[in-house]
């Protein structure tokens, strides 16, 4: 089972190469991608998200394709259209951007909510229907998504049914000094991700993949999970709570952070440690907290306090 984290860690340590100083942000993504989910950066532009998503698909060994979202992106642009070729006196499919490994959806709340939708259905189903014929996307078929800071000059929020289908949202922020010293220093010196080697392949993705659904998870611990779900549909200042989806979202987190760590079975740890990637963009604050400058953090913090971790000695 585990033959193969030797080259998850060696991806992790690639990326590392490309951006710096986010050590703690390619590991999640990095479980997402092995729990087969999709991700979705908050953050400003120039922090290195289109970096990121090259170096990832350079380790991976994943063909990669990155769309700019702008308004007059069309849903046949991402899904794919038929044009006539006279020489060949027939239509012919043009596959559009999903027909890749890694997709870089760049400031996806820039575009229509009618082209959003698209590529959130290609994201759920991975597979899609042009002109009445279902056609699969690679596999493996990953996202990463980006989307402007709430109230940024032409944007369209998500809605909540669609931001949903992203197994994690996280942000990765500004460096920190020391890397950003030694970013300024490499100026000149080409692409950060030209130094990037090559780890994986797409098959020996599949089979982590695959992996992560055989380590255990104790009744315990599921019963945990769905404490921590349910107490976000009763706390006093969340309008709306996190559904279903957030809870087969965290168990495949769970399981991909301790497959990643060397481990056959899920500790408690390992799900609150994801809890804040799995939940943020799951759950809506209402009126009171928002007044009051609540932040989600805060309340997923005091929501995993509020609940005892399972105890994970043998029974008596």
């Amino acid at each position: 089972m585990f033959e193969y984290i030797p080259y998850a860690q060696a991806v992790l340590a690639e990326v590392n190469k490309a951006v710096l100083g986010k050590s703690d942000e390619i590991r999640e993504i990095m479980t997402a991608f092995l729990a087969n989910g999709h991700v979705l950066l908050e953050d400003i532009p120039g922090v290195g998200k289109t970096t990121l998503a090259s170096a990832f698909a350079a380790a991976m060994g994943l063909q990669k394709k990155r769309v700019q979202f702008t308004p007059d992106v069309m849903p046949s642009d991402l899904t794919g259209f038929s044009i006539y070729r006279r020489d060949e006196d027939k239509f012919v499919f043009q596959e559009g951007s999903v027909f890749t490994n890694l997709l870089l959806a760049d400031e996806i709340n820039r575009t229509s909510p009618k082209t959003q939708s698209a590529l959130l259905e290609v994201m759920e189903e991975r597979r899609v229907s042009v002109e009445g014929i279902t056609r699969d996307v690679p596999d493996p078929f990953l996202v990463i998504a980006t989307q402007n800071p709430s109230g940024s000059s032409g944007t369209q929020p998500l809605p909540e049914a669609q931001i949903d289908r992203f197994m994690i949202t996280l942000s990765l922020g500004y460096p920190d000094f020391q890397s950003e010293l030694e970013i300024a220093r490499s100026v000149g010196a080409g692409a950060r991700t030209d130094i990037v080697k090559t780890i994986l392949n797409a098959e020996m993705i599949k089979v982590m993949q695959a992996d992560i659904h055989n380590i255990y998870i104790k009744d315990e611990v599921f019963e945990y999970i769905l404490q921590l779900v349910e107490a976000t549909r009763r706390h006093p200042h969340i309008e709306q709570g996190a559904s279903p989806r957030a809870t087969i979202a965290l168990v495949r987190c769970s399981r991909a952070a301790a497959w990643l760590a060397g481990r056959q079975f899920v500790i408690p740890s390992d799900v609150t440690n994801q809890l804040p990637y799995v939940l943020s963009h799951r759950i809506i604050l209402n009126s009171t907290a928002r007044m009051g400058s609540i932040r989600k953090q805060d309340i997923i913090n005091q929501i995993a306090q509020s609940i005892d971790m399972p105890y994970m000695g043998a029974r008596k």
